[in-house]
């Protein structure tokens, strides 16, 4: 798979998440750990996707 076509399922699936944790925050029953689980989720997804914004900026440089 290309970078570019992974930093895009990445950025869709951290969007996705965003909006999870949000509805999550939002209903009255929400529960904490399950929270704090996409929440966690979420970072990963958003270290993963600094990582390879950095590839896909050095291979156009390079």
């Amino acid at each position: 798979m290309a970078l570019s076509a992974h930093l895009a399922e990445l950025t869709e699936k951290h969007r996705v998440l965003d909006r999870t944790i949000a509805d999550e925050f939002a209903s009255p029953s929400s529960d904490e750990l399950t929270i704090a689980k996409l929440k966690r989720e979420k970072l990963k997804l958003k270290d993963q996707i600094t990582r390879l914004e950095y590839q896909v900026k050095q291979r156009m440089a390079g």
